[in-house]
């Protein structure tokens, strides 16, 4: 039996936002073991702050890139 065309949409939504949150797991983890290496403070120092914001933004670069290339195949 073919599931209806909301049902469909609802699990594509579903999967996108599992697929979000493995992401910013994924981003934060990676990028706090790289750039916090001692014990955080009450705030990131300006060191931690560029560090953190480079990191992701790279790492959603590539995750951009990767899906582009799946998605031309």
């Amino acid at each position: 039996m073919d599931a209806s065309p909301d049902l469909q949409r609802l699990l594509e939504q579903e999967k996108e936002r599992m697929m979000v949150n493995e992401i910013v797991s994924k981003l934060t983890s990676e990028c706090w073991d790289k750039c916090i290496t001692g014990a955080p403070g009450s705030k990131f120092s300006s060191g931690e702050t560029t560090c953190m914001t480079n990191c992701a933004q790279r790492f959603l670069d590539m995750t951009q890139i990767i899906a582009r290339k799946l998605g031309s195949q």
